[in-house]
Order: C-alpha cells, then sequence, then structure tokens
C-alpha cells in the first residue's frame, strides 16, 4: 500500500522552528517530486515548497522564501521541511504530497500530485 505520512507538527511561538518529515512506506521516493502544502481553516489548499527527486532543484512559495527549507534523503525515503521564523500565518496543516517527475512551474497545483498524506498540524501561536 502506498501511503504519505508526515510528522512534526506542533504548537509553536512566532519565531519560534519546526521541522516536518515525509516518510514513504510502499514505494521508494527515488524518482518522485515532493511538494508541500498548507492549508488554513477554510482556505484553499496553497504550495508552500517543492524539491525534485534528486534534490537538485526547489522551489518556493513567496511567504517561505529566506524562512524555509526543504531536503531529502533518498536512502531513508523522507523529505524534510525545515521552518524557522515562524509567523501566525504559517499556521494550517502541512500535507507532503509526491508526483512522478517534475512539474516545473505547476509545483503548487495540487491537482497534478498523485499521493497525499494526512496531514500534519502546526499552529503558531504565543
Amino acid at each position: 500500500q502506498l501511503q504519505l505520512v508526515e510528522s512534526g507538527g506542533g504548537l509553536v511561538q512566532p519565531g519560534g522552528s519546526l521541522r516536518l518529515s515525509c516518510a514513504a512506506f510502499g514505494f521508494s521516493l527515488d524518482y518522485y517530486s515532493i511538494g508541500w502544502f498548507r492549508q488554513a481553516p477554510g482556505k484553499k489548499r496553497l504550495g508552500v515548497s517543492c524539491i525534485s527527486d534528486t534534490g537538485d532543484t526547489t522551489n518556493y512559495a513567496d511567504s517561505a522564501k529566506g524562512r524555509f527549507t526543504v531536503s531529502r534523503d533518498n536512502a531513508k525515503n523522507m523529505v524534510y521541511l525545515q521552518m524557522n521564523s515562524l509567523k501566525p500565518e504559517d499556521t494550517g496543516v502541512y500535507y507532503c504530497a509526491a508526483f512522478q517527475g517534475w512539474l516545473g512551474t505547476n509545483w503548487d497545483a495540487a491537482s497534478e500530485y498523485d499521493y497525499w498524506g494526512q496531514g500534519t498540524q502546526v499552529t503558531v501561536s504565543s
């Protein structure tokens, strides 16, 4: 059974950091680009970052640039999202998603991804 599982969410104060993890089960991530998406209550799912299958190419939403870093360890079948200088507007459920190949400029199109995790809640609040 193909499955993505996110972890690492939680409650953090503004200015704090979190590291999200995305683990794959039942398949290898070697040939998949991985996107990270955030969904706030009542809002659409938005692309936060994406990393290519080899890790050579990354993309970030403007809101994430300079604060978030996406990385991967294909040997461990894992992808990570390091989030620093967190703001209240970063609050939401974070999902990782897999696409076989590279979407290029469409990296933030949620409908293009093949597999999704169940999400992990991130709350930034004092």
